[in-house]
């Protein structure tokens, strides 16, 4: 494979059109270790096609792309961290439908199968549906961190419902202990976790259409349905007794910080609801499933709207066609080409079909269950929003929510902000 770590101007030339030697051209997000391990699974790949294919990863995909796709020189496929992107250059006729051999792919093969398909799916230039993107690794937000010793020693069970968790949550204080560690802060991008709380709430209160609409706004944000997950958020975020260092604390706190309180003696929390990335800021030398544990931030048993994951994913789409290319979309439907990846670090699958036994540590493997339990998996909503919604006044709205200001009002000034774009 051609290993040609570019940067600058030369990563600018082969996604503009200077890799055309090659059988196949891939232009992605990963750059670093990350570009590494997705070399392995392209190595693969040509292994077993006898093909020759180039990838090229840039900290600046998102402009690039639409660049080289407007000028006609996209590559034969592109990696999409966020399926808003794809859908915008799908509806101008950027992207290549896959084919309903694929969408039938997907939704026999994949847990919760007509989620990727949905989330895969978008509106061409001819007005028309069509599945455009293909999914391939996956992050997992639905998490719940803790400390199972510190559990053992309180005689915590780990919880199965929402029932449950807030049963705990309670009992947590009625043994004059703090249940919760919770962090917005995020310099710039503070009040993001917090949109996470609310996007999970939605899921587990209201049918995955109705967060659908609220992520199209079809449903307003004011909507009382809106305004109920926001509070049961709340619930557990504007309660002194059930977050370390008190309510007024929430909005202050990096996220990043927020988690240290599982690993003080004694304990100045017991849970910490985050994604899978969170290990990242644990204290040195933790080890996953052994110091630090997580479940699955439960569904309620009373409502019957199943186990939905929150989450998010790359999305890998045909920008410059050609048959190398839709053999290429093939070889992702293989088990082996998951493996591959799962068997390095950081990759989560849908995919019934491959061996578990391949990922490279006992963790993943217990997050990727969790996965292919899911009966719906939804795309984080602030990141399918428009900017001026999702990366800004949810954000925004949160923290004014975490100190204090009415759900009612949050979400009447977050879609005033929505209404302001259109």
């Amino acid at each position: 494979m051609k290993k040609t770590l570019m940067t600058g101007a030369a990563t600018l030339a082969l996604m503009a059109g200077g890799a055309q030697a090659q059988d196949l051209t891939i232009a992605g997000p990963w750059i670093g270790a990350d570009q590494e391990m997705v070399e392995k699974v392209l190595e693969l790949f040509e292994e077993q096609s006898g093909l020759d294919v180039a990838y090229v990863g840039s900290d600046s995909f998102e402009q690039q792309i639409v660049i080289d796709a407007e000028a006609g020189s996209a590559p034969n496929i592109a990696v999409f961290p966020q399926p808003g992107l794809a859908a915008d250059m799908a509806k101008r006729g950027f992207l290549t439908p896959l084919g309903d051999d694929v969408e039938n792919w997907v939704r026999d093969n994949y847990a919760a199968g007509e989620s990727w398909v949905d989330l895969g799916t978008s509106v061409g230039p001819d007005g028309n549906p069509a599945l455009y993107g293909f999914f391939y690794k996956v992050d997992l937000k639905s998490l719940v961190w803790y400390v199972p010793e510190n559990f053992e020693d309180a005689g915590y069970d780990v919880p199965t419902s929402m029932e449950e968790l807030k049963a705990l949550t309670e009992q947590i204080v009625a043994d004059g202990e703090t249940p919760w560690c919770i962090g917005l802060g995020s310099g710039a991008a503070t009040g993001w976790p917090a949109t996470d709380w609310v996007e999970d709430m939605m899921l587990r209160t209201q049918p995955p259409e109705v967060y659908d609409g609220w992520v199209s706004n079809e449903v307003k944000f004011d909507d009382p349905r809106v305004v109920a997950a926001i509070e049961e958020f709340g619930w557990f975020a504007r309660n002194d007794a059930f977050v370390s260092g008190g309510a007024s604390a929430v909005a202050s706190t990096d996220f990043r910080d927020s988690p240290k309180g599982l690993f003080t003696s004694p304990p100045q929390c017991y849970m910490h609801r985050m994604a899978s990335f969170i290990p990242a800021y644990f204290p040195e030398g933790t080890v996953e499933g052994e110091d630090v544990d997580f479940f699955y931030f439960p569904s309620y048993a009373e409502k019957d709207l199943g186990n939905p994951v929150l989450g998010a994913g790359t999305l890998w789409a045909i920008t410059n066609d050609s048959p190398a290319a839709h053999q290429f979309i093939e070889f992702l439907e293989t088990p082996e080409a998951h493996e591959v990846w799962m068997s390095q670090k950081g990759f989560l699958t849908p995919h019934k079909g491959v061996d578990a036994s391949k990922f490279g540590d006992p963790a993943t493997a217990a997050m990727n269950e969790i996965l292919l339990g899911a009966t719906t998996f939804r795309f984080d909503g602030s990141d399918l929003m428009p900017g001026g919604v999702g990366a800004g006044s949810f954000w925004t709205g949160m923290v004014d929510y975490a100190g204090g200001k009415s759900a009612e009002d949050v979400a009447k000034s977050i879609q005033a902000s929505w209404d302001a774009l259109k």
